[in-house]
C-alpha cells in the first residue's frame, strides 16, 4: 500500500504529464484532518481539465490507489479528486484565483514538487 507522499508524487507526475500548469502541493497535515496533503493546480481549457483528470485516476488506479470520489466532472470550472489522504483540486485559470486555496491554507507547509515536474 502506498503513503500519502506516494500518492502525491503519482498525482503531481500525472498531471503535470498533460501540461498542468503552476502545480502546487500543500502539506496540511498539522492543519486539516481532511488529508495530508492537498494539490491545487490549473487547467487552460475544460477539455485539458478532463484530460488532467482521466490521467491522474487512471495512474492512480494502476498504482492501487482508490479513485474515492470526483465532484465537478462536468464543471469547466472546477475540478476535486478525493484519493483519500491527498486531494487534487483542477481549477481554470479565473475559479482558482477566486478561490485562492493557497491563502486560504497559508499555514500548511508547500511541498517541493520541482523534482516530479518535467522542465520546460
Amino acid at each position: 500500500m502506498l503513503n500519502s507522499k506516494e500518492i502525491l508524487e503519482i498525482a503531481v507526475r500525472a498531471a503535470d504529464s498533460k501540461r498542468a500548469e503552476d502545480i502546487v502541493a500543500l502539506d496540511v497535515r498539522k492543519v486539516s484532518l481532511l488529508a495530508d496533503y492537498f494539490v491545487v493546480l490549473q487547467g487552460t481549457s475544460k477539455r485539458q481539465m478532463d484530460a488532467i483528470l482521466e490521467e491522474i485516476a487512471d495512474q492512480e488506479e494502476q498504482a492501487g490507489v482508490a479513485v474515492r470520489r470526483v465532484e465537478g466532472k462536468n464543471s469547466a470550472k472546477w475540478v476535486l479528486i478525493d484519493l483519500g489522504d491527498v486531494v487534487v483540486n483542477i481549477f481554470n485559470p479565473e475559479e482558482r484565483a477566486y478561490y485562492n486555496l493557497e491563502k486560504l491554507w497559508a499555514n500548511a507547509g508547500s511541498v517541493d514538487v520541482t523534482k516530479w515536474i518535467e522542465a520546460e
